[in-house]
């Protein structure tokens, strides 16, 4: 054989196992990389340690509602108790901080919600409550100039003027409210959670849900708080008479004729995670009465729990922290709501 034959012939094994050792490099690293993605699946990391930075937590402001003579019955989709979060952020609440313009502030919002300027004090031992009249209209608007909380009444028994206009569909009741609290910025990024719509009707002077668009008088809308992002999950919020919000309107798809708004900020530049208790024990407080449950009547005997879940608790009121809860969602309308922390970060304050 000729050095040139010699020379070709090794040239083309080099070449030859050259992209046998490439290939094999590219399957190793592929099956190295695989490997770890699934062993990372399986196995992630331990999350860090809480931080507890805020020490002992205040007792969440539940307004108690003692069920007796109750039982649970569990009927999750998997027939178990539902594995939970160990660890959620705890945000702070600011506080209310009264301002000496207060009254000026309220008289430019009553302004921009449509209605009069000239605000009367009506409860003499509660200095900061006003209220604001709408020409042409029983519409009242009643405020605390301090906490920025107000409500929207409207006599329907002796002024049914509003009943002669008919929503015409839940989207534009949801834009025609939005405009109404972007008027007077009162919507702010934090209530852009997705609003749930009621229809109702007007039955014999009060108001009862209606079952279509066609029979309904008004629209409620309901905001709020947008979600909570923590890991790879989401939190919503949940309030003292869920499924109301602290913050809802009715419409008759031309005025806002009722409503209500309690909307405490939050501060999600400052948190601090803490440990949550284990569904196990959460159950068994359950059981033992330790529970605040939304709308208590109509709940007796046995009880179905459907699903059990991590949510916000949004008091309505001021409060220092913005706390997670575990939620018992049952047949029936049925929310019982806990403490999710463990109690060792709850301190008599």
């Amino acid at each position: 054989m000729t050095p040139l034959t010699t020379v070709s012939i090794t040239a083309r094994k080099v070449v030859r196992y050259g992209v046998y050792s490439i290939t094999l490099f590219f399957l190793v690293r592929f099956a190295v990389q695989t490997a770890i993605t699934l062993y990372r699946k399986f196995f992630p990391p331990a999350p860090p340690p809480p931080t507890v930075a805020f020490g002992k937590l205040p007792k969440i402001p539940f307004p108690m509602e003692p069920l007796a003579n109750v039982t649970y019955k569990l009927e999750t989709p998997d027939a178990s108790l539902t594995k939970l979060a160990e660890q959620l952020p705890v945000f702070v609440m600011p506080p209310v901080t009264p301002k000496i313009n207060a009254f000026n502030d309220a008289k430019d919002k009553a302004q921009k919600l449509k209605f009069s300027v000239d605000g009367q004090n009506i409860i003499e031992n509660i200095p900061n409550v006003y209220i604001f009249k709408k020409k042409d209209s029983t519409a009242i608007l009643t405020m605390n100039i301090i906490s920025g909380t107000f409500s929207v009444s409207y006599d329907l028994a002796s002024d049914t003027t509003v009943l002669q206009i008919k929503p015409s569909s839940q989207e534009k009741s949801i834009t025609d409210v939005t405009a109404f609290l972007q008027k007077a910025e009162l919507y702010t990024e934090d209530l852009s959670g997705d609003p749930i719509t009621q229809l109702i009707r007007v039955e014999g002077g009060t108001l009862k849900e209606a079952i279509s668009l066609s029979e309904a008088d008004f629209v409620k809308v309901n905001y709020f708080r947008k979600k909570i992002e923590f890991g790879k999950s989401t939190f919503g919020s949940i309030t003292p008479d869920y499924p109301e919000s602290n913050v809802w309107f009715i419409t008759n798809g031309e005025d806002v004729v009722l409503g209500e708004y309690h909307y405490f900020p939050i501060d999600e530049t400052k948190s601090a995670t803490y440990p949550l208790k284990t569904s196990e024990i959460l159950w068994k407080e359950l059981g033992e009465g330790k529970a605040f449950i939304i709308n208590p009547q109509n709940q007796k005997g046995e009880i179905v729990i459907r699903r059990i879940y991590l949510s916000y608790y949004d008091p309505g009121q001021s409060a220092s922290y913005y706390q997670p809860v575990a939620v018992f969602e049952g047949d029936n309308n049925f929310f019982a709501v806990l403490p999710a922390v463990t109690d060792e970060y709850y301190g008599d304050k």
